[in-house]
């Protein structure tokens, strides 16, 4: 057998673990699109963590494959929907009530996270995961700040929890406030994380509020790049990377801290943007870009030390919690500034 062969058979084993995994997940969020494929995929993965850690020698290529190379390409994938008109379609009007929300959670996200002892990554996740759009955001970050797999779990399955509660919470809320269509979809499109959520959350108040809740999200997405960016830098300073001398050295310097998904993922977003992506097929790229992510999770849940998990305690989830409760505010505060 070739090198090539045989590199390919050592990552076989674990890799079709995670993609199974990842399947079974994909199909449950289809089912109930409330619960989405991240959750099932990380609990899946940690359920069967023992087995992986009793062969690790035949499963650990591939999971490695899975959570990392295969994770960044599902991040650039997610850019095939979105485009730079998007956030001329969603209107100046929305971006107070975006950018107020992100500023004042990773602000809290730093403070109360210092405060209740919570782990500097672990904190970062729940942050971006709860600023942004959930298990996406946790999954451009991750690579980026090199987390570890049981900060990754618990922050998936963190930022579920409030999903769930935001989806049976935010329409009557919406109703008892007298929010209109689009003020609630603006709300729910900033205050909900994961897509599947939003729109559970905003269907229920109306088609209207739903289509701008999709529209709100998917610039909200956008965050991605700036956060990603800022986080590679604060990286390379902590770590005390220089950046590459002579000649060129500022374009070195600026592309040394993008990620190169993140590169590819702004490649894609402009490649959509200009019409060079077509609209038919935005779905099936996203369809792949879920699927991929779900198998990512289910490789790192695999990698997981589920006891790593209980000791890390409550303080993660009352994290969350806070997080949670100070983005809701926020928006609603938002929404009744005149603008």
């Amino acid at each position: 057998m070739s090198a090539r062969g045989r590199r390919v058979g050592r990552v076989v084993p674990g890799l079709g673990l995670a993609v199974v995994l990842g399947a079974l997940a994909t199909a449950v969020g289809a089912t109930w699109p409330q619960v989405g494929a991240p959750v099932p995929a990380v609990l899946a993965g940690a359920l069967l963590s023992p087995m992986v850690a009793r062969r690790s020698r035949a499963l650990t290529p591939g999971i490695g494959l899975a959570k990392g190379p295969l994770l960044q390409v599902a991040v650039v994938l997610l850019g095939a929907p979105l485009s730079l008109q998007e956030i001329a379609r969603v209107g100046v009007s929305s971006l107070p009530v975006m950018l107020g929300t992100l500023a004042v959670c990773l602000l809290l996200a730093w403070g109360v996270g210092r405060a209740l002892g919570v782990g500097r990554d672990l904190g970062t996740l729940v942050g971006v995961g709860t600023a942004i759009c959930g298990a996406s955001a946790i999954a451009a970050v991750t690579p980026t700040i090199r987390a570890k797999d049981p900060d990754v779990a618990y922050a998936v399955s963190t930022i579920f929890l409030f999903n769930v509660v935001a989806v049976l919470l935010f329409p009557p809320i919406g109703h008892l406030l007298g929010l209109s269509q689009e003020a609630f979809g603006l709300f729910a499109g900033t205050a909900v994380n994961d897509t599947s959520s939003v729109v559970a959350a905003a269907a229920s108040y109306g088609t209207a509020a739903a289509n701008h809740a999709v529209v709100v999200k998917l610039v909200r997405t956008l965050m991605i790049i700036p956060v990603v960016i800022g986080l590679a830098v604060l990286v390379r300073r902590r770590e005390g990377m220089a950046p590459p001398p002579g000649r060129g050295r500022a374009i070195g310097r600026l592309f040394g801290l993008v990620p190169w998904f993140l590169i590819a993922f702004v490649v894609v977003v402009t490649a959509n943007s200009v019409g060079l992506i077509p609209d038919d097929t935005q779905g099936t790229i996203r369809q792949v870009a879920v699927f991929l992510i779900a198998v990512a999770l289910a490789s790192i849940g695999l990698s997981t030390d589920v006891r790593a998990l209980g000791r890390t305690g409550p303080r993660p989830l009352l994290l969350g919690l806070v997080l949670w409760v100070a983005v809701t505010l926020t928006s609603l505060i938002l929404l009744e500034l005149p603008m």
